[in-house]
């Protein structure tokens, strides 16, 4: 018989691990709504014509499709089949698929309820996304994302707010974060000024992969994708830019002297770094040029999140998109969201081991069960407790001593109150701290007051 496996890339979560995970939900959505953000949700399938190229290529190849109900071959010829092109048979045997983030869908809902919607609109949402990524560290096929998006303005006071919010989440967290910020305007300057405007995808997908693949590999990137030599080299000392923020504008506003679009976007990014001095934000904020997220929709400010004190990719991203809902039929509302990546974030806090105490605790108190008349009389008392807001639960049989106490342990149990005749007929209950093996004898009273 066959041992039962989960998909590669997707996780289980033990009721510790779902704690832990609530724990950071709970703080993202707390600041959310502290900012004036609302919640929505968004199906977990859209039709495939919402989420194809949204993405750029890369994009488009790693959507989940899910295949039509029924005979999906029913219209198929055989020459098609015989042919496999796989891209042509997608488009007639699949009609949907799984969202890869919530920006698209948060794109085609503003679209669909326009008419119910004051802009500017702000929304969060905690949801799952699906990519059919190579399953790796810190790297999933099935992962949580936690969006926050305002939608209907053009304030650049969103993106200054957002940032309060990135450091405000990591506050909470503990987690040392470093903000980078760049524009994709300054890309699309650069691009004018070495002489390929038409290549700025190809030159953002290529820059963004400076991290994980070094220099040398970008710009043999670069030059697999046409960009001649010359440009290339024009390129080098801008995405080597170096210096603190200031004067890294100052040498951007020279080298940019000649694009209205570039100087457009160094003008942005001067206003929000202006801004973000008078909020006493504590992460670093830092002004990176290789900063490009190889995303399509992307018109202005990018945002990046990285963790100072774990090795691990983007723990928060995300950026203004002015055209995005112009693709389904609502031009001119420009966006600007991000989106907190929970289960990298639930990573880097394992590793720190950042969680407090009290975010993974369960149960407070476990009533010993002896039997029906025992049952009887702790019941009401468990009932009152958690009117409290105490957690308690009663053991569900009578069994040994032992095998409950051992339950009480393994479930890291603090307290145990134990009920026979004897505190029956004196209207008591016996408390035992299992840290420490102490026991009182308390009234019914005495225990309903306990602060736990």
């Amino acid at each position: 018989m066959q041992k039962p496996s989960i998909v590669k890339g997707t996780r289980d979560f033990s009721p510790e691990e779902m704690a832990k995970r609530n724990y950071i939900f709970d703080t993202i959505r707390e600041v959310y709504k502290l900012f004036g953000y609302k919640q929505i949700e968004t199906p977990a399938m859209e039709s495939l014509s919402t989420l194809m190229g949204k993405y750029g290529e890369e994009g488009d190849k790693l959507l989940f499709k899910i295949l039509n109900s029924g005979d999906y071959l029913s219209n198929i010829t055989d020459d098609e089949l015989a042919e496999k092109n796989s891209s042509r048979l997608t488009t007639k045997i699949s009609e949907k698929g799984l969202r890869y983030d919530l920006t698209v869908p948060f794109a085609r809902y503003v679209v669909m309820h326009r008419n119910e919607i004051t802009f500017p609109f702000k929304r969060y949402q905690i949801q799952p996304v699906w990519r059919a990524d190579r399953p790796q560290k810190g790297r999933y096929r099935e992962f949580f994302q936690c969006d926050a998006d305002v939608v209907g303005s053009d304030s650049l006071i969103n993106e200054v707010e957002l940032l309060q919010i990135i450091d405000e989440v990591f506050r909470r967290l503990k987690i040392r974060v470093c903000i980078k910020l760049n524009n994709r305007k300054i890309l699309s300057g650069i691009a004018e000024i070495i002489g390929e405007p038409e290549k700025i995808v190809d030159i953002t997908v290529a820059i963004d992969k400076l991290d994980k693949i070094g220099l040398e590999k970008v710009n043999e990137e670069l030059q697999s994708k046409g960009i001649p030599a010359e440009a290339i080299e024009k390129l080098q000392p801008i995405i080597l830019l170096e210096g603190d923020n200031t004067s890294k504008l100052e040498t951007l506003k020279e080298s940019l002297s000649g694009s209205e679009i570039g100087l457009k976007g160094v003008e942005e990014i001067e206003f929000i770094l202006n801004k973000a001095k008078l909020l006493n934000i504590a992460s670093e904020v830092e002004l990176d040029l290789t900063l490009a997220r190889g995303l399509n929709y992307y018109t202005g400010a990018i945002i990046e999140v990285k963790a100072l004190d774990v090795q691990i990719g983007s723990i928060t991203g995300g950026g203004r998109y002015d055209n995005l809902t112009g693709i389904f039929g609502l031009p001119n509302v420009s966006g600007v969201g991000i989106s907190f990546g929970a289960d990298r974030i639930f990573d880097v806090l394992n590793q720190l081991e950042l969680y407090p105490e009290d975010s993974t605790q369960g149960t407070k108190v476990l009533f010993v069960n002896f039997g029906s008349a025992e049952e009887d009389y702790i019941l009401p008392i468990i009932s009152q407790l958690r009117g409290r807001g105490i957690s308690a639960e009663i053991y569900p049989e009578a069994a040994k001593m032992k095998k409950q106490m051992s339950y009480a342990d393994s479930n890291k149990i603090p307290y145990v109150i134990i009920v026979g005749e004897d505190e029956m007929r004196e209207r008591k209950v016996t408390l035992r701290n299992m840290q420490s093996g102490d026991q009182q004898l308390l009234t019914v009273e005495e225990c309903l007051k306990l602060d736990l």
